[in-house]
Order: C-alpha cells, then sequence, then structure tokens
C-alpha cells in the first residue's frame, strides 16, 4: 500500500500531478479504512455508533476502462456479517455498474463519465444466506465520480462589444465567458484569459473583463477592433491543460466630437421673382465627420437678410436656403448676405478644430425678372350691405396694379353672371345689380379679376365676401297654436294654453301679443317674454256641439305687426288635461286639393254614365237591326254576379226550337243548331231532357259557366199556325203590327186576341 510521503513525491514530478494526489488520497483512505476494522480495536469504540455499518462515502475515477476482474473501489463492512450472511446493493446502478461479492467488497463493472454524472446514491442490505432473513437496518450510501481534465473551455458564438470613443482608461468594453464541463471546483474547471492581440489598446483579467488601456480610441480612425482571446483551464498550471480561442470584435461608438464646417466659402443661386414664400433655393453644404445621428449644426443669417430668407436642416443634416417673403426684380436684383454654422453640443474639445474652420460663407441670390400677373391691394375684401330696398348701389371697391416696369393698365370683371355684384371695369368699384334678402341668403362669395389691358394680358382673382345686414322686414308668426284646446271640464279662469311668435329677421326683439277681435269665451295675458298665455273666461263647453272657436291674435315685433288666427279645440279630456277625444270644428272654407279631388270624382262619374248609354243605345240599334229568323236565337244575360259586363253570357235559344229526333232543321224557316250542345239534342216536347243536358254540362265542365240559378226557357210549337208571339220578335220601335187574325183561331187564342186585337177603341186612339 502507497504511503502518503510517497505520494507527495509524486505529485511533484508530472503531468498527471492533480490525478496522483486523488489516487495516492484513496490509498491512505484505503488503510485508515482497513485499521477501523481491526480486530484489536477496543469494543467500546463500537458501542458508540447507533448503527453497525462501518463505512463512508466511496470514491472512484471517471473514464476508466473496466478491468478482468472489476477493479475494487471500497468495502462493505457490518458487525453482524458472518458466513451464513450476504449483502446486497440497490439504487443507482446496482448489479450493474456497481456490483459486491461475498466478502462485501463493491466493484465497478463499466467506464464512468463524471460530467454525465457525479455522484451515484445507494443501498445496502445485509440478510440471512438460509432464511433471506435482514439481519439489520438497509443503509445508504453514496458513490462519488472523480473528474479529471477531459473537457476544453467553450465560447458562446458571435461575441461583440462596445465602447464610445475617447472614453477614460480602465472603462470597461466587455466581459467575455467560456465555459468547461469539468469540476469548477478543481483546476480542471477553473477557466483563465489572454488576450492574444489588442494588448497595447486593451486588457483582460482572469474573470473575462476587458478594459481599454488608453484614452484615445477615435471612431474617424478606426472603428473596429477584432481582438483573439484564449481561454485556458488549469491557469495556475504552466504548460498543462486544455484550451480554445475565439475572435471577440469591439466597435468604437461615435460622440459628437467633430464641428461641423461649411465644404466651401461662397454660394451662388437663381431665384425668379414669382416664386412663393417656402420656396427651396439652394442647399449649403456642411462637413462633419460624425456619425449623422451626432451631427448638429444650426445656421444663422446675417441681420435683416433673416427676415427674407431661411435655413432649415434636410435628412443629412446640410442647410436647406428657403425664401420666407415674395421677391421683387424691380426692387432689388441681387441679395448678398452671410450664413454661420456652428455647433453646440460637441462632447469635447473638437478634434477638427482651428482657425482655419471654414464657419462662414457668402451667399449670393440673383433675382431673375418674370412677367407678373396684377397684383390686388388686399389678398381678401370684406363688404357689407343692408338687405331690402337700396338707395346707394355702392358697396366697395377693389384695387389692383401691374408689379412689372411696364405698368400696364387693369381692367375688372366677375365672370359669375348669377353674382348679384356687378365691378366697375375701370374703376374697381362694386354695386347691387338687385335687391338683397338675408332671409333668402345672408352671405356672397365671388372672385374679381383683374386683367392686364393689352391682348392676352395676365390677370389674376382676388375674393370678396359680401355679408347681408338684417332689417326688420317680415312680420311675427303665431307658434305652438296646436297646444292649445279647451277641455270640456275646464273652469273659467284656466290657462288652456301658451302661444309663442318667430320671426325669419336675425334679431326679433321682442314680441308684443294682443286680441284683434273680443272674445266671449277666451281671453289673452301677454307674459312679457315672448309667449302669451290663453285663459278661458267662461266653462260649459261641449264637443257635441260642432261650434268653431277662432281667436284673431295680433302680433308686432315694433315695427312689424300681424294677425294670426288661432284655431281652439273643444275636447274630452281625462285627470291632468290628458286629451282623449277632441271634436273637429267646422271649416270655413275648402281647400284647393279638395276641390280638384271632388271635380275629378264628378268627371269620372259622368264619363261612366256616358258609357253605359253609348252601350245601351248600341246594344237596342243591333237587335232592331236583326232579322226575326236572328232575334230569338239569342238571349243576354246581364244579371249574374262577378265582373259586370265582361261576364255576360250568352245563351243560344235555337236549340229549343229545333228540337227535332233527327237534329235537322228547316232552311229558311226554322232556327240554327245549338253548336255547344254536345249531347243529343232534344226531341219536340222533350224539354226535360234538354234541362238535364244543360245541368249535366254545368256539373261536369270546369271552363264553362258557372250555373247558379236553373235557366227555364219557354218554347211554343215549331209547327204552330200562329207562329212566334215571343217578345222577341217584336220591335223594338213599337211598330204597329196587326193582330185581328187572333180572334179566327178559335176559343184556344181568345185571351190573345184580348189581348193584342184590335178593336175600335184602339183604332180611334190612334188617330
Amino acid at each position: 500500500m502507497m504511503k502518503p510521503t510517497a505520494c507527495r513525491q509524486m505529485t511533484e514530478s508530472g503531468f498527471w500531478a492533480g490525478v496522483l494526489v486523488v489516487l495516492c488520497t484513496l490509498s491512505v483512505g484505503a488503510d485508515v479504512h482497513q485499521a477501523l476494522k481491526m480486530p484489536s480495536m477496543p469494543s467500546r469504540v463500537l458501542q458508540r455508533h447507533k448503527r453497525a455499518w462501518k463505512w463512508d462515502k466511496l470514491y472512484v475515477n471517471e473514464e476508466m476502462p473496466p478491468k478482468n476482474p472489476p477493479e475494487k473501489i471500497g468495502k462493505l463492512d457490518n458487525t453482524f456479517f458472518d458466513a451464513s450472511a450476504r449483502y446486497i446493493l440497490s439504487g443507482e446502478g446496482a448489479n450493474n455498474i456497481f456490483t459486491v461479492n461475498d466478502n462485501g467488497d463493491i466493484m465497478v463493472n463499466a467506464k464512468l463519465d463524471r460530467e454525465k454524472k457525479s455522484v451515484y446514491n445507494l443501498s445496502a442490505s445485509l440478510i440471512h444466506n438460509t432464511n433471506k432473513k435482514q439481519l439489520d437496518e438497509d443503509e445508504t450510501f453514496i458513490i462519488v465520480v472523480m473528474d479529471i481534465n477531459d473537457n476544453s473551455p467553450v465560447f458562446p458564438p458571435d461575441i461583440s462589444g462596445s465602447i464610445s470613443e475617447s472614453s477614460n482608461a480602465g472603462s470597461i468594453v466587455m466581459t467575455v465567458t467560456a465555459t468547461d464541463a469539468d469540476d469548477r471546483s478543481t483546476q480542471n474547471g477553473m477557466i483563465g484569459y489572454k488576450l492574444l492581440n489588442g494588448t497595447d489598446l486593451f486588457t483582460i483579467n482572469n474573470e473575462g473583463k476587458i478594459r481599454t488601456l488608453t484614452s484615445s480610441l477615435n471612431r474617424e480612425k478606426q472603428s473596429q477592433y477584432l481582438i483573439a482571446i484564449q481561454a485556458k483551464d488549469m491557469p495556475d498550471v504552466s504548460n498543462t491543460g486544455n484550451s480554445a480561442t475565439t475572435i471577440v470584435t469591439i466597435n468604437i461608438n461615435d460622440v459628437n466630437d467633430n464641428m461641423a464646417t461649411f465644404k466651401k466659402g461662397e454660394y451662388q443661386f437663381d431665384i425668379k421673382e414669382d416664386s412663393k414664400p417656402g420656396y427651396e433655393i439652394g442647399k449649403l453644404e456642411v462637413e462633419d465627420k460624425d456619425e449623422i445621428q451626432n451631427k448638429d449644426p444650426s445656421f444663422t443669417i446675417q441681420h435683416k437678410f433673416d427676415e427674407v430668407f431661411g435655413i432649415k436642416l434636410n435628412n443629412v443634416k446640410d442647410g436647406i436656403l428657403s425664401l420666407k417673403v415674395p421677391l421683387d426684380y424691380e426692387t432689388e436684383k441681387v441679395h448678398k448676405f452671410s450664413v454661420n454654422v456652428l455647433e453646440h453640443s460637441v462632447s469635447k474639445s473638437p478634434d477638427n478644430q482651428g482657425p482655419n474652420l471654414q464657419t462662414r460663407a457668402q451667399v449670393f441670390i440673383n433675382v431673375i425678372d418674370v412677367d407678373e400677373p396684377p397684383v390686388f391691394n388686399q389678398t381678401e375684401y370684406e363688404f357689407s350691405k343692408d338687405e331690402g330696398p337700396f338707395n346707394n348701389p355702392i358697396i366697395g371697391a377693389v384695387s389692383a396694379k401691374d408689379p412689372d416696369k411696364n405698368g400696364y393698365k387693369i381692367r375688372y370683371s366677375i365672370e359669375d353672371s348669377n353674382c348679384p355684384v356687378a365691378v366697375d371695369p375701370v374703376q374697381g368699384h362694386l354695386s347691387l345689380k338687385k335687391q338683397l334678402d338675408r332671409e333668402d341668403k345672408s352671405s356672397y362669395a365671388f372672385w374679381v379679376i383683374a386683367q392686364e389691358d393689352v391682348p392676352n394680358g395676365l390677370k389674376s382673382s382676388a375674393q370678396v365676401n359680401l355679408k347681408v345686414r338684417d332689417i326688420n322686414d317680415n312680420a311675427p308668426e303665431l307658434t305652438n297654436g296646436s297646444s292649445v284646446y279647451v277641455c270640456e271640464s275646464d273652469k273659467p279662469g284656466t290657462i288652456i294654453g301658451t302661444v309663442g311668435a318667430s320671426d325669419k329677421d336675425e334679431n326679433s326683439g321682442r314680441f308684443r301679443f294682443t286680441l284683434a277681435k273680443k272674445s266671449l269665451n277666451f281671453s289673452l295675458y301677454d307674459k312679457g317674454d315672448n309667449t302669451a298665455s290663453i285663459i278661458l273666461k267662461q266653462g260649459g263647453l261641449s264637443t257635441k256641439h260642432s261650434v268653431e272657436h277662432v281667436l284673431e291674435i295680433e302680433i308686432t315685433d315694433g315695427e312689424q305687426k300681424s294677425i294670426n288666427p288661432l284655431q281652439i279645440k273643444v275636447c274630452t279630456c281625462q285627470t291632468g288635461r290628458r286629451v282623449e277625444y277632441c271634436m273637429a270644428y267646422a271649416q270655413t272654407g275648402m281647400s284647393v286639393s279638395a276641390l280638384l279631388a271632388i271635380l275629378l270624382c264628378i268627371v269620372t262619374i259622368l264619363v261612366i254614365v256616358i258609357l253605359i248609354v253609348l252601350r245601351k243605345r248600341y246594344q237596342k240599334e243591333v237587335l232592331v237591326t236583326k232579322s226575326s229568323g236572328e232575334i230569338h236565337e239569342q238571349l243576354v244575360r246581364y244579371d249574374e254576379e262577378g265582373g259586370g259586363e265582361m261576364d255576360t253570357n250568352g245563351y243560344d235559344v235555337s236549340v229549343l226550337s229545333s228540337a227535332c229526333h233527327d237534329s235537322s232543321f228547316r232552311p229558311g224557316t226554322g232556327p240554327s243548331l245549338y253548336a255547344v250542345v254536345k249531347k243529343p239534342s232534344a226531341c219536340k216536347g222533350d224539354m226535360a231532357m234538354m234541362i238535364d243536358v244543360k245541368k249535366d254540362e254545368a256539373d261536369h265542365d270546369r271552363d264553362g259557366i258557372p250555373y247558379d240559378t236553373l235557366h227555364i226557357y219557354g218554347y211554343e210549337g215549331s209547327e204552330s199556325l200562329a207562329g212566334s208571339v215571343s217578345s222577341l220578335d217584336s220591335s223594338s220601335s213599337g211598330s204597329n203590327l196587326d193582330y185581328d187574325f187572333l180572334h179566327e183561331w178559335g176559343p184556344r187564342f181568345r185571351t190573345l186576341a184580348q189581348l193584342y186585337g184590335v178593336d175600335g177603341s184602339d183604332s180611334d186612339s190612334s188617330d
């Protein structure tokens, strides 16, 4: 067994010094452990322990390959152990990575990696071989994996830092951090840093902090540095350990440490005299080595010229010269002035300061002459005029002149034909063309044109605003009249409503109310606040009497007055004068629209009557012109329900007179067959069959005429010697027919002879 003195000698001699220290410590520890097991140890020492187990934590080196037989790393010991007992391991890696033999020796069977797992927690049991009875309580212990320097430091990717230029020496630039997977509590995991270049400007300590060594860093000379840094473990051991290198980017940040100066000492620009204010004349370029965000120049223009010209900065901090007021070639052709540039926010004494700095420049502005249009003496004109009749139509005047040397005469005009104002073409006087009415339009805006009095002369325009002043020219009108009504239950002295007044004038003033005519039922009280109360003088008004109650109210505003009729309704009211029903009072007149509606109705009725008369006359003429053989063949019904004359039904009567068994007819004497009848025609004397045929058609033909009633037809026999006596064969004109032959037909026709026969009295009367 190796002695401690030998261990110390080996640690001083070689590369594996750190590893040998650990191995020596384990060897010495093993001797001490064996000494604890010696039987010569007094029993009273063992009795001090509250447990029977006699061991502490165990150690094993990482990355050691497995051996055959396995390497022993420790031993289990229990005071109850004898030949009939055995040890059992359980926990992390038990019976796989770590095993125990019959003597309690713990063996390691695999190569371990401390970076993956540095401590194993296990448990030991002591049992009887035969009955498996547990001889003592289980005891836990740990196995520690000892580290070796098998990992190199690792830097994160893309390391960069920054510092402002001109920073003081010793200022921290950034902190670099590398990692090592080895045990950081030992030299294996400790890291030291070293700069491989840039050591004249920067330094780094073992904590990885990079600091400046000088205050002369200047972004305008060099804006970025690339520094190589080495990280090494076991920093206190020379020529030993693992290392890694990386490149760190250090950016130098800009500060405002340079003055802005002009690039040249003289600037010259041309500008037309008709240029508008705000026009950009040109650019005054400046030079500043600082970055754009640190450029802060300011410009000052020579006194008096700063009222005509101005300077503003563009996006790159150059000066843009612009126009404040219009220029006039005829007044001044050239403007010469100086401009200074200054920078107040420089953080330190400027690097480029000195007597040769170009901080002042001369500016020359050449004004170019142009033909200008007339110029009004005002850009906008304001006038006012009273409404109503006018005695003096003049409302004001406009004036313009030609600013050029030629000085042409000016002519004025208004192009808007609807404008109520006319302008004198030479003098520019404005006058009214018509009477103004404020209630129709309260203001007018129009343009007056001024043009040079030469062919194709230039012209300009100015806006004129005319305000119409109000006068008291409108009579007051009654308002709130619909809110006045009388309840049947109102008592004398009740205020039945309040009326007001309005006026189209701008300032109506105070309205005064009086009754134009006295009223037996009502009185009026002027409240003095442009309203008046209507008071019931006597009650007893009822909705049963259709009486019109009208108050004529006179309203005046001091100058104008009007008389306004107020219709007062009589109503049936509930509690609180809530209206339930109001009587519609009699109307004294009729509106034009009502008259037109009545006239239209009368004309429509007359047209309908005329059409009916004309139709009747036409039908009578048709019946008269038909022959006797045609008249009795058609019956027309007008008493059907439905659509009026369009629903008129026609019935062919010829089928009644042509009822023969063979469906034949006699030419010239008998009527034509009834074409519509599809059933066999009825024979003579068989009227019942004919009626059945018509009923069958009405029952089964949906498109036929609906038969709401039973149509009964009377007919004579076709072979009667008397012929037909139907009224259909009679003349509508009342012609004189001789029926005396009826007396000769026998007693069966006596009654007809008495009715139609001509006796002596008839003949006399006809005379």
